[in-house]
C-alpha cells in the first residue's frame, strides 16, 4: 500500500490498513539495493502478538523517486519512518534494521527516544567519526553513485555484489541468489544513485555521541566474516548500555539472507526477553 504525506509517497507491506490495540508494531527497514519484499519470509515467523510492516525506503522498491537530493538525506529517512508510524497512529514501535536500514533505524531513535520500543540492529553502524575518513568515504560513494550512470544498474549489482562482505552469499542456492539478484536490479539507478548521494554512511551525522543516551533494549547482529561490522557493532555494543550483540558464524554482511533461520531465532529470543 502507498501512503502519501508532504508530497512524499511511501510504499509499505503489512497485512493490514490499520494496527489492532492488541498488537505490537514491529517496523522493518532494509538495506542499500534492498526493498521491503526482503523482509516478508520473517512476517510468519513472528509471535501472532506483533504487527509487522515493511517499509521501501526513499530511492528504493516502490517509493517515489524524487530528483531532489534533500528527499534523500537522514532527515528525509527520519521523516520516512515518521510517515509510516503516524499514518497507522503508532505512539511506539520496534524497528528492525539491516545495514542502511539500520543506520535510519538508529537515526530516527536517537531523535525520538520515545517512540522506540525496542530496536535490532543488522549490520549497522552509528556513522563515521574522524573528518578525513568522512571525506574519503563520501569520494568513494559518489565516485559509485557516477558508475551507476554511466554503466548502467546491471553492472553496478554485479560489481557491489562482488564485494568482499557479499561474497559468501555466493553459497546460496542458485534460485535464491538469482532471486536475491533480480529484486536488486528492480530498483531505480536514480533512486540508488540519490540514496548514495543523500544517506551514504559518509553523509550520514555521526551518532557515536548520541549512543549513550538510548536506554531501550537493543539487539545488534553481525556476521562473524564481515569482520569491519563485527568490530564497529563491539564498538556500539559497548557504548549502547542496555544492547547485547550476537555474532552469526560463517555469514558476512547479510546474515538474514545467509542464515534466515539463526537471524530469527535470535530476533525472537530477544523478543521475547521484552517486558
Amino acid at each position: 500500500m502507498e501512503i502519501s504525506s508532504n508530497g512524499i509517497n511511501v510504499n509499505v507491506v503489512c497485512s493490514n490498513n490499520f494496527v489492532a490495540s492488541n498488537k505490537i508494531p514491529i517496523i522493518f527497514l532494509h538495506g542499500f539495493t534492498g526493498s521491503a519484499e526482503n523482509w516478508l519470509s520473517f512476517f510468519e515467523k513472528l509471535d501472532s502478538k506483533y504487527f509487522p510492516i515493511a517499509i521501501d525506503l526513499p530511492g528504493h522498491g516502490k517509493t517515489n523517486v524524487p530528483d531532489n537530493l534533500d528527499s534523500f538525506s537522514a532527515n528525509s529517512h527520519i521523516e520516512t519512518v515518521d510517515i509510516v508510524l503516524n499514518h497507522f497512529q503508532i505512539q511506539k514501535a520496534i524497528l528492525v534494521g539491516y545495514s542502511m536500514g539500520g543506520r535510519t533505524a538508529l537515526s530516527f531513535a536517537v531523535i525520538n527516544p520515545g517512540r522506540i520500543i525496542a530496536l535490532v540492529l543488522e549490520s549497522a553502524t552509528a556513522g563515521i567519526e574522524e573528518a578525513t575518513e568522512r571525506k574519503s568515504r563520501i569520494k568513494t560513494d559518489f565516485e559509485i553513485a557516477d558508475k551507476i550512470l554511466s554503466d548502467g544498474i546491471d553492472s553496478f549489482v554485479q560489481d557491489w555484489m562482488d564485494l568482499p562482505f557479499f561474497r559468501s552469499l555466493k553459497s546460496l542456492d542458485d534460485v535464491e541468489y538469482s532471486q536475491i539478484i533480480q529484486q536488486k536490479r528492480t530498483n531505480s539507478a536514480t533512486g540508488l544513485v540519490n540514496s548514495l548521494r543523500g544517506f551514504s554512511t559518509g553523509q550520514m551525522p555521526s551518532l557515536w555521541n548520541r549512543l549513550e543516551s538510548l536506554k531501550f533494549p537493543t539487539l545488534l547482529i553481525a556476521g562473524s566474516l564481515d569482520r569491519k561490522y563485527v568490530r564497529l557493532n563491539k564498538q556500539m555494543n559497548l557504548s549502547i548500555h542496555n544492547s547485547e550483540l550476537k555474532i552469526i558464524e560463517d555469514c558476512g554482511h547479510n546474515t538474514h539472507s545467509e542464515n534466515p533461520e539463526e537471524f530469527i531465532i535470535l530476533v525472537n529470543e530477544f523478543l521475547n526477553s521484552l517486558d
